[in-house]
């Protein structure tokens, strides 16, 4: 019993030891050269355990993600002021709603390998500046590469991005087949943080969790 204990510390000091240096090592490890005017602005927004990009609504936006109004969600709604994606395990977002609906089986499999859905929604005005909440300027062309990633991480079918029908938990969210699968080192926030390195921004170079992805965005952005 003293050597299994012995191991999960040795294993639990392990797993901190690369979080931590995850968090001060950058990725990209230099800055990039100096980019256009920072004339998007867009929003990390985080909880506990979970990061999603909000990206602002214009009529350019709109027709990229014309799905999205295609599967019912009011894009073109005047109150909308931007689009929320997220990316994570199958299981564990579509059976947990909240948390008083945790079960073992989708944490079990978000701890080992699931596959992955995106979620979409839709929001208002996000106000800033918010402890939960991170805004970034970046330039046009980065702008359109963070697009083409989160377009990139859709599933397409003979129809394009596959929605899942009856997901979602209001009526103004939809979940869609994703690519790649879900596992405790390659995440929710790992995905948000590869989507803000292809916009242009530097992050640690391994984000498993919400606060570690804070702070090194914090130190090189």
């Amino acid at each position: 019993m003293r050597k299994l204990w012995r191991f999960l510390a040795m294993l639990v000091a392990a797993a901190a030891l690369a979080a931590m240096l995850g968090t001060l090592v950058p990725r990209p490890l230099l800055p990039a050269a100096a980019a256009g005017e920072g004339t998007r602005h867009i929003l990390v927004l985080r909880n506990p355990i979970h990061t999603d990009i909000a990206i602002p609504v214009d009529e350019g936006v709109r027709r990229r993600f014309r799905f999205l109004a295609d599967a019912g969600l009011p894009v073109d709604a005047p109150a909308a002021r931007y689009l929320v994606f997220g990316w994570g395990g199958r299981a564990f977002y579509l059976e947990t709603p909240t948390w008083s609906e945790l079960k073992a089986v989708p944490v079990l499999k978000a701890l080992t390998l699931d596959a992955s859905v995106m979620h979409v929604d839709l929001a208002g005005a996000i106000a800033e500046p918010h402890p939960d909440v991170a805004g970034f300027d970046i330039d046009e062309e980065h702008f359109s590469a963070l697009l083409d990633y989160i377009q990139s991480s859709f599933q397409q079918g003979s129809n394009g991005p596959m929605v899942i029908v009856n997901a979602g938990y209001f009526s103004f969210d939809r979940f869609y087949e994703a690519n790649g699968h879900f596992n405790a080192l390659v995440g929710c926030n790992t995905w948000t943080a590869a989507a803000l390195r292809t916009a242009g921004l530097r992050t640690g170079w391994w984000n498993p969790l919400p606060v570690s992805l804070g702070w090194s965005m914090w130190l090189y952005d």
